[in-house]
């Protein structure tokens, strides 16, 4: 257990950056494996379910108790799209994030990303992958930026 706490603050670390790990996972996190493979799954705070592995490329998806975690314990988190605020009810139905909807993204965003929706007050609204760097979601007026996995009112 000491030795997957670890691995997975790292794989944390690696995925959003510096102290992430340790916001994301505390000490009394609890882990569950797969019943086939043996290898994480799922990461839990008591009942409340904050990430899932992805085997595929080894990293991870969150939720929005986790991404709560994330925005909340690091003061300036760097995977954010802020959108706005007249759309926030909707993407936090779990629609996907338009281009024409983003006010600002983080600079390291990349197509593929873990990314945390947000509106202007910081309110953590969805998360989901991001398609398209900052660049082309400030620029362009059509298209999905985001594609939204989990919104704040379907993550239950």
């Amino acid at each position: 257990m000491k030795e997957d706490l670890r691995r997975i603050r790292g794989i944390a670390n690696y995925q959003f950056g510096r102290e992430a790990g340790m916001v994301l996972f505390p000490d009394n996190v609890s882990i569950d494996y797969s019943r086939n493979t043996g290898r994480i799954r799922h990461i839990y705070a008591g009942e409340e379910l904050l990430a899932a592995f992805r085997p595929n490329d080894g990293l991870f998806t969150l939720t929005i108790a986790g991404a709560k975690r994330l925005i909340s314990g690091l003061g300036d988190f760097d995977y954010t799209v802020v959108v706005n605020d007249d759309v926030s009810e909707f993407v936090g139905q779990g629609r996907n994030v338009f281009a024409k909807h983003v006010v600002d993204a983080c600079e390291k965003i990349r197509p593929g990303d873990e990314v945390i929706v947000v509106d202007s007050g910081r309110n953590v609204l969805a998360v989901g992958k991001a398609v398209m760097i900052r660049k082309e979601m400030l620029a362009f007026k059509r298209g999905v930026a985001v594609k939204v996995r989990r919104g704040r009112e379907t993550d239950r």
